[in-house]
């Protein structure tokens, strides 16, 4: 598709939308793109880096894998996500370790309304739907208490979160960034991102790449084919998944970190009041619902934004 540069700088807008989310446990980057109208162009041209595509570039055919790959659509969408994740991680890992009730609760409320826009799409409520949604509610569930929230920072295992969460980010529903919450590595990940650790990052973005280019396919089969089932699926792991962005936690169990730091290993969701009564801390409660509420409203802001620039 040929652009002019002003909609291609459109596209690097929706692009840092895509990278906010992304960094935000709450929200895909996919459901942005799916809000503001380049998903489907993304997945095609994701999926165009495959071995025909590979073949030109490896015989120096550079500028017919360009055009194979649609390059300059992704690389004004990727120059944008990297913008927000680059300029985001720094603040969001001091709200995480100083503001933790006010962020979680930010987040609580974008799930909630990501889950409602992800299952409005679904055009067809039928049994196996109703089924598939309760699978994704009770899957989603059944991981957040098992997930311990501790950090593995072997390289290996940096890899494989980068080639899970890069397939949930592309996803309108599932959050990438939550899937490192559940793998423990969210917090490693943004210190290493905020510290420019190049290591793990570069160990981190080809785990990515690499998982990103092999389940674009997949999940173009099963929307072509099964769309109503897998949107109502995602919706129904939104829902389940918001016992682990609840913002009040009593800990249960801790652990040492590689800094001699004592950090939460396995936390259980309690009341506000239980909170207070077992921490001496103060809940926010009311600071912690106009957050909420903040982060439910922001979706559909988002969508009525991409309405208009439509």
């Amino acid at each position: 598709m040929n652009r002019t540069l002003k909609e291609y700088l459109l596209v690097t807008l929706k692009g840092m939308g895509m990278g906010a989310a992304d960094v935000v446990p709450g929200v895909s980057g996919g459901t942005i793109a799916f809000i503001t109208g380049i998903y489907k162009e993304l997945i095609d041209s994701i999926k165009s880096v495959n071995l025909h595509s590979i073949k030109l570039l490896l015989t120096g055919k550079l500028k017919e894998f360009w055009s194979a790959v649609n390059g300059n659509f992704l690389l004004a969408v990727v120059l944008g996500i990297g913008i927000s994740v680059l300029s985001l991680a720094k603040g969001l890992e001091y709200l995480l370790n100083h503001h933790p009730i006010l962020i979680w609760s930010f987040f609580f409320g974008l799930i909630v309304a990501s889950a409602i826009y992800v299952g409005k799409d679904i055009s067809s409520w039928k049994i196996g739907t109703i089924l598939s949604m309760i699978a994704g509610i009770v899957i989603a569930y059944f991981i957040t208490t098992i997930t311990p929230a501790e950090a593995h920072s072997s390289y290996l295992f940096v890899f494989l979160s980068g080639s899970i969460a890069i397939c949930a980010m592309i996803l309108p529903g599932i959050s990438g960034s939550f899937i490192l919450v559940l793998l423990g590595m969210y917090k490693f990940i943004l210190g290493a991102i905020s510290s420019f650790n190049l290591p793990v990052i570069g160990t981190f973005l080809i785990g990515a790449a690499i998982g990103i280019v092999l389940f674009s396919n997949l999940l173009s089969w099963l929307l072509k084919r099964f769309y109503n089932l897998t949107i109502a699926l995602l919706a129904g792991f939104m829902i389940g998944s918001l016992n682990k962005v609840w913002p009040w936690k009593e800990t249960v169990e801790t652990f040492v970190d590689r800094h001699g730091e004592v950090k939460p290993l396995i936390e259980e969701n309690i009341l506000p009041t239980t909170y207070q009564a077992l921490t001496g801390h103060e809940p926010y409660i009311l600071a912690a619902a106009g957050l909420a509420v903040l982060g439910f409203a922001l979706i559909f802001i988002i969508e009525g934004l991409s309405k208009k620039l439509s």
